[in-house]
């Protein structure tokens, strides 16, 4: 039987996301603010201020800077997150690609927003869709619970030692970031518990077992690598779907991988994402 704890509570999505990373507590955060994310980090910096976690948070120059910072942080051997939006994702492209091919398991918040121009500060699937062949996971929020619930599973999933990939929480810029609406928590202790201890692999601060990232390979290798890589994400499925039953039992809350409707008889199916 499902454990049900917490409480319930009338937030936006920007505010769900923020206390999940407030209960997940991670050792760094790096982050530049954007438009419609920026209540996110601005939530958390307050958390952190107020001593309410343990993260060392970075405010740095740029979104570029942001993602770098976070890689760092993360190949040393720390658990990290970030957010952004849109313009900011685009900054930080070349990094993306980094972080997922050393395999960092980073989480970031994606409020996704239309990339420019013409200048569109609302929701699109511009900016997640650029992104989709990055070599991140991405977790798609119908609405600020799902917001709230897959940011606290996204940490499992990234840090999985089968996986050690970086993973996106997607949720629709204002129609989910900046709506208030019914959420239920769950307990502090129990998303401790779920997400566990940050196990390190390979930490460049680690002296006694020196390691490299990212050195320079010649195509062959670089293939070989690649396709490890694809082999690693073709596993995500089953993962993400250990994790949903785990979160279940502390949350009384059913995840799959989609959820569909009314297909049995259907000639015809439309696949969409987020709050659409």
């Amino acid at each position: 039987m499902a454990q049900k704890s917490g409480r319930i509570v009338a937030v936006t999505g920007n505010e769900a996301v923020a206390e999940a990373l407030r209960q997940v507590n991670p050792d760094v955060s790096a982050a530049y603010p954007i438009t419609p994310s920026t209540d996110i980090m601005q939530r958390f910096t307050s958390f952190v201020s107020d001593g309410k976690v343990k993260t060392e948070m970075i405010l740095v120059e740029s979104e570029h800077s942001a993602m770098s910072a976070c890689i760092g942080a993360s190949a040393a051997g720390g658990r990290v997150m970030t957010a952004t939006s849109s313009q900011g994702m685009a900054l930080m492209w070349e990094e993306l690609f980094i972080a997922s091919g050393t395999r960092l398991p980073i989480v970031m918040a994606l409020v996704n927003r239309a990339l420019s121009a013409p200048l569109n500060i609302h929701g699109d699937h511009s900016d997640g869709m650029g992104a989709r062949d990055c070599g991140w996971i991405q977790l798609w929020s119908e609405n600020a619970q799902e917001a709230y619930d897959n940011t606290i599973q996204a940490f499992r999933i990234a840090e999985h030692m089968d996986i050690r990939l970086p993973v996106m929480v997607c949720l629709d810029g204002f129609i989910i970031s900046h709506s208030i609406e019914r959420i239920e928590y769950i307990d502090d202790n129990a998303v401790s518990k779920l997400v566990g201890e940050y196990k390190q692999l390979n930490p460049l601060l680690d002296l006694e077992h020196p390691v490299s990232y990212g050195p320079l390979i010649l195509p062959d290798y670089y293939m070989e690598y690649r396709r490890a890589h694809a082999e690693v994400m073709s596993k995500v499925p089953g993962i993400v779907l250990d994790v949903a039953k785990d979160f279940e039992k502390i949350s009384g809350r059913k995840y799959g991988l989609f959820e569909t409707y009314r297909l049995d008889d259907a000639e015809i199916g439309i696949v969409i994402l987020n709050s659409a």
